[in-house]
């Protein structure tokens, strides 16, 4: 057994060598490297820019906060943020790496957001309910369900808003969706800066030289991050984890909607998640991480 680990891991090396340059950001270990480590802050400032297109003020500098969130009680739920960072106005940002569709998915990132929320009210003190922006970003591997939106609509930014009028009732709370599946232009289509950070995320592991459209310094900084050949093994090791990771649910979701079966579907995502969990598991992983990443509750992760 141990064997066939090896060589798996072995062939997945050789897969990354020749396949891929640049490493995939829809991976955990890719969206992180490029957008949640302190080095790399540069690269989350220009996307966030880029995503808002400078409508309101420029993002000069972000402050990483703690990404492990727990309730005000004993028991209450734990959330885990990919990136999790402060503006100097002293915004929050919560950015998100969503890789499959999720039944309560909306649900789950209001709920997120009320992290960041509660977390202004300063204990001790008094407080005149004052808060800053929250901001919940989600990159999303899929597409909203029943055709939420037309075809050629990829970037959604939701607000409070008033039914009658349509006027914006609260601007400080913002949800930004980007559906990735449907951005589909090409690299003489590439304008403006987000469509360039459109194009890198939906392509770069397939990159196996840098486009001439992505000449900005800011691209020099992010693909020298993202280049493979340059990790240390430890990073190499685990970026393969996340990998296969990513391969596995991948396959397995493809397999059970194959099958067109509901019962089937359901078995082999369930069955998928305990497979990561125990990986995941087996590399050192907190519960915590796990549950966020596999929907699976602690107790089904301990009784592993």
């Amino acid at each position: 057994m141990a064997d066939d680990s090896k060589n798996m891991d072995g062939f997945i090396d050789e897969i990354l060598m020749e396949r891929e340059r640049y490493i995939n950001p829809y991976t955990d270990f890719g969206f992180k490297k490029l957008f949640g480590t302190e080095m790399n802050k540069d690269l989350l400032m220009s996307f966030l820019n880029a995503l808002f297109n400078n409508d309101e003020k420029e993002i000069e500098d972000v402050q990483y906060l703690n990404s492990e969130h727990l309730g005000d009680g004993y028991g209450d739920r734990r959330a885990v943020f990919d990136v999790y960072c402060k503006t100097k106005d002293g915004g929050r940002f919560i950015v998100e790496m969503q890789k499959a569709e999720q039944t309560y998915f909306k649900d789950r990132s209001l709920y997120y957001s009320t992290f960041a929320i509660r977390e202004q009210a300063p204990k001790g003190k008094d407080w005149d309910y004052h808060l800053e922006d929250v901001y919940t970003v989600g990159v999303l591997n899929f597409k909203f369900p029943g055709d939420e939106y037309l075809a050629g609509s990829y970037r959604h930014e939701i607000k409070l808003k008033d039914v009658e009028d349509n006027h914006v009732f609260y601007p400080k709370l913002t949800f930004v969706y980007l559906e990735m599946p449907k951005f589909n232009k090409t690299e003489d289509e590439l304008v403006t800066m987000f469509d360039k950070w459109m194009f890198v995320l939906r392509n770069l592991s397939r990159l196996l030289d840098r486009p001439k459209a992505l000449q900005d310094r800011i691209f020099d900084r992010l693909f020298e991050q993202a280049e493979i050949a340059k990790y240390s093994p430890e990073e190499r090791r685990e970026y393969e984890v996340s990998v296969k990771n990513y391969w596995d649910y991948n396959s397995t979701m493809k397999t059970a909607e194959q099958k067109g079966e509901k019962k089937g579907i359901k078995k082999g995502i369930k069955q998928e998640k305990e497979d990561t969990a125990r990986r995941m598991k087996a590399d050192g992983m907190t519960v915590e991480l796990i549950a966020k990443y596999t929907g699976l509750t602690a107790e089904e992760i301990e009784g592993m």
